[in-house]
């Protein structure tokens, strides 16, 4: 995945995108390591500080794109999260950034949907539940803020896609794991860190 270097200026990227987007000014082209011209999955996610409440959490899931392209068109949506009032000028000097490059989503192949829990790791694996029309997406780290089990990390990834939280023991349902690599500004624009789903920091 990526270096902590490589992690520090892909999330000053993000950071760059967001205030630009806001400030509406151009976003400017810039030349980085081969990486960024890979194709990942990458989330962009915006909390308030010092609370660290969600401001917004938008991405990309599948590695469609380069790293950099994903981190643009995520960094510009999240400011525009449907599930909040659109991010300010005002608010740039509150909130933190934070982004999670994602490995490649890959589908759990089980006996029965009852062993779904069996095949995923809270503190490892993100999540992504499909069923018809229907998808839902929840990341590495948000069973860990939450506090929850692997049958509550299934159930509330079910929620997350509008269905019933027992979806994922229907057999028309679809789940995919993944994992993630997270870098975070520690305060506004500040230093950035490599956020470790065990609790430790690089």
């Amino acid at each position: 995945m990526l270096s902590l270097e490589e992690g520090r200026k892909a999330t000053n990227f993000a950071r760059y995108v967001v205030d630009s987007f806001v400030k509406k000014e151009k976003i400017k082209s810039f030349d980085f390591e081969e990486v960024f011209n890979q194709e990942f999955g990458v989330f962009v996610t915006i909390h308030t500080y010092p609370k660290h409440d969600l401001r917004g959490c938008i991405g990309i899931p599948q590695p469609v794109m380069s790293l950099k392209k994903a981190i643009n068109e995520a960094g510009k949506s999240v400011t525009k999260d449907p599930r909040f009032p659109p991010l300010t000028e005002s608010e740039l000097d509150k909130i933190i950034i934070e982004i999670t490059v994602l490995t490649k989503p890959e589908i759990i192949e089980v006996k029965q949907p009852k062993d779904y829990p069996n095949n995923i790791k809270v503190g490892r694996d993100g999540l992504i539940v499909e069923q018809g029309p229907y998808s839902g997406l929840l990341l590495p780290q948000v069973p860990i803020e939450q506090d929850w089990d692997e049958k509550e990390f299934l159930s509330n990834t079910c929620i997350k896609a509008w269905l019933p939280p027992d979806a994922w023991l229907d057999e028309s349902t679809k789940i995919y794991k993944f994992r993630g690599q997270i870098f975070t500004e520690i305060k506004p624009e500040g230093k950035i860190k490599e956020k470790n789903l065990d609790g430790s920091d690089s």
